[in-house]
């Protein structure tokens, strides 16, 4: 038995799993799945919700009124933040990575739109992350107020079990649809939620690998900043014998052939891929995480990696405000 810690009920979930099965018959290949973690919410669509549900959990209980979290100017994380902060009658100060737009729009506009506190910061100053965070905590202690930090994308042992508890929707999904999954697949950016996947399906016995397809840095990062959370995790809720896992021996599963020019830079054919998914299956995916990621299955898909697949699961993650923002490249005017 897994011994949850206190969440909030933030997310609209469990989200279904769909068959593409128009897709699948295009392709020859497995048959994809689709998990609708894109329909967790509507203005907090995507995988940050059930991660933020643990970690404002703990914020509350530590007395906290004032959440500091950072990210890029198109950061789902920070938009779902500032969402979830309004509801919950906090205040969120928001730390980007890049400058302020000529215009709002995307995810920054929905920042706005709930009131966060946003700061910019070239990358020569954001890549000193943790003495920003330290200056503003020392702001808001000094105004008598109670910060919180959150790191990017909430991604600690805390925002881990967010997709622990996916992984327990996985599980029933599999059981409802009578399939046994070859691969579960991931956009990773931050490493959260490939890390809480990757416990999950230990902890649930999905007996299914857990595979990132990496949308910014490389694999051997990946490698290690997915055992980092994982690690943190065990640090910080020891599950005590027989659940203790040797973190150790679980593998971690990363693709980085697909990341293209960087982070939020998007290919042509990612967005061809984008406008092709929504117009034969009726599913909109973003060119940051999800597009990237999808592009970068049926490319495998078509290279023959996965011709002994029987069935393989995609987690979207959402992302949809951010196509907004990039709308000129979908190639439609």
């Amino acid at each position: 038995m897994v011994n949850f810690p206190n969440k909030l009920n933030l997310a609209q979930t469990p989200t279904p799993l769909q068959p593409l099965d128009r897709l699948s018959d295009e392709l020859g290949g497995p048959r994809i799945w689709i998990k609708r973690d894109d329909m967790t919410g509507s203005a907090i669509s995507g995988n940050k919700v059930r991660k933020l549900e643990f970690v404002l959990a703990e914020a509350l209980a530590e007395g906290a009124d004032t959440l500091i979290t950072c990210g890029g100017v198109q950061s789902n994380h920070c938009r779902a933040t500032a969402i979830l902060g309004a509801q919950l009658g906090l205040k969120v100060h928001l730390l980007l990575r890049g400058s302020a737009p000529k215009e709002l729009d995307g995810n920054l506009l929905l920042d706005h739109l709930m009131a966060a506190e946003v700061s910019y910061y070239p990358v020569s100053e954001y890549q000193h992350l943790d003495k920003l965070f330290d200056q503003w905590h020392q702001h808001y202690r000094h105004q008598g107020r109670r910060p919180f930090s959150i790191p990017t994308g909430a991604s600690n042992g805390t925002g881990a079990w967010g997709y622990i508890n996916c992984a327990r929707e996985l599980a029933d999904d599999f059981g409802h649809h009578q399939i046994s999954p070859s691969v579960i697949v991931i956009a990773t950016g931050s490493g959260g939620t490939q890390a809480g996947l990757t416990l999950g399906s230990h902890l649930f016995q999905l007996n299914t690998p857990v595979l990132g397809m990496a949308v910014c840095d490389d694999k051997d990062y990946f490698l290690r900043k997915v055992r980092k959370d994982m690690q943190d995790w065990q640090d910080r809720y020891d599950q005590g014998s027989p659940q203790q896992i040797d973190i150790e021996q679980l593998n971690i599963h990363v693709n980085d052939r697909h990341i293209g020019p960087g982070y939020a830079k998007a290919t042509p054919e990612i967005f061809s891929t984008i406008r092709h998914l929504a117009a034969l299956e009726g599913i909109i995916l973003d060119p940051v995480y999800s597009g990237k990621a999808f592009h970068g299955l049926l490319q495998e898909i078509r290279e023959g990696q996965f011709h002994d697949a029987s069935d393989i699961v995609f987690i979207h993650t959402g992302g949809l405000f951010g196509l907004f923002a990039q709308r000129s490249q979908l190639g439609l005017a």
